[in-house]
């Protein structure tokens, strides 16, 4: 099946989402990775410009690896997110499809007299996805051999007489290895993949367990109010780098050690909630769905959902806490806070 995910067109499934998501969880599966664009950004000015738009420290990075990043605005919102990689003479942006322009758009907005180009290369380069229990192996027995490839890692090879690259993800609890190829090759690396076995995984089965994973997405569970500390996504942001927009907010939050709502998951006893769900301690709103999915797990299917609940809510007295597993209510149905990655 055919559809919409993450602002391009790409399979949603193969037959059995279910079974596809057991395969990421216990065997190998190869994805399409087109919904993920790219930038290229170059000029002599390169290294301190972008250390200087973006949460994390791109201008240390060694060549060939990448970290990732938020994009803030100057009262520290998140305008977006992305995936940044040292390539020598120029960076590679990756970021969702729907993202791509608005990024663009946002970051050359700052280049003033500086000597930095941005260009899309999304129709030349795509990408593959390979991630689960096996997909070393797999990459191994398709003669893409990853060998010492650490996370946030990129390699460059042939196969074939096909040139490729093999990234494996900076985002280290999503453990995926994507290949990075011309779009004209993507059915000879497909094909030697699933020959390997590989089995083929589609979009819902990937939002699913990114959702299990506790990663959230741009659009979903990050919109233009939250702050780079509300997510938990600590990875995303560097203390010591310098000087870049939004950084007296994040360093501000940073100082005080704590923001006034964090992501957090929930989990649904009788049923799955609705996004924009209003989470509820006793008749005060304390919190707000932001994705949520009934999800087969390993036979059994599980109401989970991601969404923000305000800190204060843990917080009953002064000697009392609400601690993970704690009970709340979202639509007239228990909800059941629970700490991220869901542990299924």
């Amino acid at each position: 099946m055919v559809g919409e995910y993450a602002g391009a067109e790409t399979v949603l499934h193969f037959g059995s989402a279910a079974m596809e998501l057991d395969t990421l969880r216990h065997g190998c599966g190869i994805f399409d990775l087109s919904w993920r664009n790219k930038l290229v950004v170059s000029g002599d000015d390169r290294v301190r410009w972008l250390n200087g738009m973006v949460t994390n420290n791109t201008r240390d990075l060694r060549q060939d690896c990448g970290n990732y990043s938020f994009v803030l605005n100057a009262q520290g919102h998140i305008q977006g997110d992305l995936l940044a990689f040292q390539r020598g003479e120029f960076y590679i942006l990756e970021t969702e499809a729907r993202q791509i322009s608005g990024i663009r758009e946002f970051l050359e907005r700052y280049i003033i007299m500086d000597e930095v180009e941005i260009g899309d290369i999304s129709k030349g380069l795509t990408s593959i996805g390979v991630a689960g229990p096996r997909a070393f192996d797999i990459l191994h027995s398709a003669g893409l051999n990853a060998g010492n490839i650490m996370p946030r890692q990129l390699l460059d090879g042939v196969w074939n007489g096909l040139g490729y690259s093999l990234v494996r993800d900076p985002v280290e609890v999503r453990g995926w290895y994507e290949l990075w190829l011309a779009p004209e090759n993507v059915e000879a690396f497909w094909n030697a993949l699933i020959a390997a076995g590989g089995l083929p995984v589609g979009a819902e089965a990937v939002e699913w367990q990114r959702i299990l994973l506790g990663l959230p997405r741009m659009g979903e569970d990050i919109g233009a109010r939250e702050l780079a500390q509300e997510t938990g996504q600590e990875y995303a942001l560097h203390h010591s780098k310098g000087c870049y927009i939004g950084q007296e907010i994040v360093e501000r939050i940073h100082s005080r050690g704590q923001v006034h709502r964090r992501l957090t998951g929930l989990i649904g006893e009788h049923a799955p909630f609705l996004r924009g769900s209003k989470v509820l301690n006793g008749d005060k709103e304390i919190g707000e769905i932001t994705s949520s999915a009934a999800i087969p797990v390993d036979g059994v299917v599980r109401n989970v959902a991601l969404g923000y609940v305000k800190c204060a809510v843990f917080e009953l007295d002064k000697n009392q806490t609400k601690e993970q597993g704690e009970s709340f209510s979202v639509d007239g149905h228990s909800a059941i806070l629970s700490a991220l990655p869901f542990q299924f």
